[in-house]
C-alpha cells in the first residue's frame, strides 16, 4: 500500500466520522481569529476559549488593544502560556494594522507572516478560517500523524505540509487539518494510540505490531 492509497483511506475514514467540523477556537471576526491562534501557541484551545470569552465582548478591533496598552493585555491574558511575549505581539502587531492596512487583517500569507508573532501555520490558520482561502496548517501534531499513517516522511512540519498538499485535493484541505486535529485528540492520541489501535493506523497498517516512533517537527 503506497502513501497515495493510504491518503485516499484516511480521507474516507475522517469524512466518516467528522462529516461537519466548527472551528475550535472562538472568533467574532477574522481579527480576533487571528489573536486566538496566535495565543493558542504552546497553549489549549480551550484555555484560550476560557480566556478570550471573557476579552472579546469588549475588545475585537485593533484600536481596542493598542489603547489598552501591554501591560493591561498582559493582564488580560495572563493564564496562557508566555503571555508577556504574546501581549507584546498583540500590542505591535494591532499598530502595525493600524498603520499599514486600515485597521484590517491583510489577505494575503506574505503579509500576514510579516507581523510580529505570526508565523506561517498561524497565516495559514487565518487564510483558511478566516478568508476560506484553501491552505493546510501544519503544527507538531499533524506532523505526528501524518508520519504514523505513512503520509510522510518529512523532518519537519515544511515537508509535510508539502506532502500533505500534493497528496489531497485542495477543496478539501481547509476541512481536512481540522478533521486530523479532532481525529489526533480523540482517537489516535501520541501517547495512547502509538500507531497500532486507531482504525486509521490498523487499516493503513494491518501487518504493524510495534508502537510506531515519529521523527519531531
Amino acid at each position: 500500500m503506497n502513501e497515495i492509497h493510504r491518503a485516499k483511506i484516511v480521507l474516507k475514514i475522517l469524512n466518516k466520522t467528522y462529516p461537519k467540523i466548527t472551528v475550535p477556537l472562538k472568533s467574532r471576526n477574522v481579527f480576533t481569529l487571528l489573536i486566538s491562534v496566535l495565543l493558542s501557541a504552546q497553549c489549549t484551545d480551550v484555555n484560550v476559549n476560557n480566556v478570550t470569552k471573557n476579552i472579546y465582548p469588549k475588545y475585537y478591533k485593533p484600536k481596542h488593544f493598542v489603547k489598552l496598552g501591554r501591560k493591561k493585555i498582559e493582564k488580560l491574558i495572563k493564564k496562557i502560556g508566555i503571555f508577556r511575549i504574546k501581549a507584546k505581539s498583540i500590542y505591535n502587531l494591532s499598530k502595525i494594522l493600524i498603520s499599514k492596512h486600515r485597521g484590517k487583517v491583510p489577505k494575503t500569507f506574505e503579509e500576514l507572516e510579516k507581523l510580529p508573532g505570526v508565523g506561517h501555520k498561524t497565516a495559514s490558520v487565518v487564510m483558511s478560517q478566516g478568508f476560506g482561502h484553501p491552505a493546510f496548517p501544519v503544527d507538531t501534531h499533524i506532523h505526528r500523524l501524518a508520519q504514523r499513517w505513512g503520509l510522510t516522511n518529512g523532518k519537519n512540519v515544511i515537508q509535510t505540509e508539502k506532502d500533505l498538499k500534493k497528496l489531497f485535493p485542495k477543496k478539501n484541505w481547509n476541512k481536512l487539518h481540522l478533521q486530523i486535529i479532532y481525529y489526533g485528540r480523540e482517537f489516535c492520541k501520541a501517547r495512547d494510540c502509538y500507531g497500532i489501535t486507531c482504525k486509521i493506523c490498523t487499516t493503513c497498517y494491518p501487518q504493524r505490531k510495534k508502537p510506531v516512533k515519529t521523527k519531531k517537527a
